[in-house]
């Protein structure tokens, strides 16, 4: 995407963005000579798309003793993006009033929410009505930011969700960060370039009145400590620390007893339990596991994190590292992996109520012309 921290996980396109939108100002200086001023129009394209009858008011100048301003008619009302308390979650419900006149504000361009508070750090939502790049210039893209912390770095995991007029999510739309994603610094952001088509919104019951409304869920987790990246650099070097070898099928790995005896309580009494003695000097086989499964394991224990893997591996390798946290009692591989095979579903549930729905727009449009 050209942006600076740009991920991407299947449908979700991750990215970290900034540029501010400027409300277009009219400012006025003295005519030259003249009684009256010269009026600055600052913004021009910003105020294309804003709909018949609405205008903005100039900066005042004074002339005869009166006060006066190039102001007629409407005044134009700037669109604003205010938060609630989400019920129940720690999060917010971030309301859109005054869609239409964010329309023709420029692809890059976004301006923010009200700032809300989850797990002791400020937030706020970028909205982007033309998306924020030229690949999503037809889409929504909203963004989490981080607008202040005490801490260097926040690990957060946030939804988006678009609400009916029921103020209830919207299964076809509705995303998820799912991995906790690093905020360093206050400004950091991430969120999805292509949340919803704009059309798609304009079709929809959600916008009413020129308001929609998007529920932002944010989870902050414990920072990752400096100590999992050591693990991990000592889990690379392990030919020359490692004090067990394991054999997985036709694949050896090296590893430290200290560290998995430290994250599994299996572990710990096959390597240093009443066993020890009998497995210090063998080979120990590992059985019912793939070799890829086990390689995944180990890079877990030693990094409390999953490995990366491609997008059509996840879901499956995701079910027998299941099998192998339960095998090795590690609670916290559980929840990773359980989280990953949620995310999954819904990922499959959401295109197939999309499906759906394309589906019966078709529907309905040949019974309407074979009435």
């Amino acid at each position: 995407m050209g942006l600076a921290s740009c991920l991407s996980s299947g449908r979700r396109n991750l990215f970290s963005h900034g540029n501010t939108i400027l409300v277009p100002t009219m400012t006025a200086t003295p005519a030259p000579g003249l009684s009256g001023s010269d009026i600055t129009v600052d913004g021009y394209s910003r105020t294309k798309g804003l709909g018949n009858g609405k205008h903005m008011s100039s900066e005042t100048f004074v002339v005869g003793g009166h006060s006066w301003c190039l102001c007629r008619g409407k005044t134009l009302v700037a669109p604003r993006l205010t938060a609630t308390p989400a019920p129940g979650l720690s999060g917010s419900d971030i309301k859109v009033d005054g869609y239409s006149r964010t329309k023709g504000l420029g692809n890059g361009k976004y301006t923010s929410s009200q700032t809300f508070d989850v797990g002791g750090h400020s937030w706020c939502l970028l909205y982007f009505p033309h998306g924020c790049n030229p690949a999503s210039a037809d889409w929504i893209s909203l963004s989490l930011r981080l607008d202040h912390s005490n801490a260097p770095e926040v690990r957060a995991q946030y939804k988006f969700s678009l609400l009916d007029q029921d103020g209830q999510p919207v299964p076809s739309y509705s995303q998820c960060s799912g991995q906790p994603q690093v905020l360093s610094r206050k400004g950091s952001s991430s969120g999805f370039s292509q949340f919803i088509k704009r059309k798609d919104l304009e079709k929809s019951l959600c916008l009413r009145d020129d308001v929609f409304r998007v529920r932002c869920e944010v989870t902050v987790r414990p920072s990752s400590p400096d100590v999992h990246q050591h693990l991990g650099q000592l889990l690379l070097l392990s030919d020359e620390t490692a004090d067990v070898t394991f054999l997985v099928g036709k694949d050896t790995f090296r590893a430290h007893r200290c560290v998995l005896a430290a994250r599994s309580s299996v572990f710990k009494m096959d390597l240093l339990g009443p066993m020890k003695n009998k497995t210090a000097a063998h080979v120990l086989r590992i059985e019912n596991m793939e070799a890829n499964v086990f390689k995944a394991l180990l890079h877990f224990i030693y990094t409390d994190s999953l490995p990366e893997m491609e997008e059509g591996d996840t879901s499956a390798m995701c079910q027998h590292l299941l099998v192998a946290a339960d095998r090795y009692n590690l609670e916290r591989l559980k929840l990773f992996c359980e989280e990953k095979l949620c995310d999954h579903f819904y990922q499959k549930t959401a295109t197939t109520l999309k499906l759906a729905e394309h589906l019966r727009s078709i529907a309905a449009t040949f019974l309407k012309k074979h009435a």
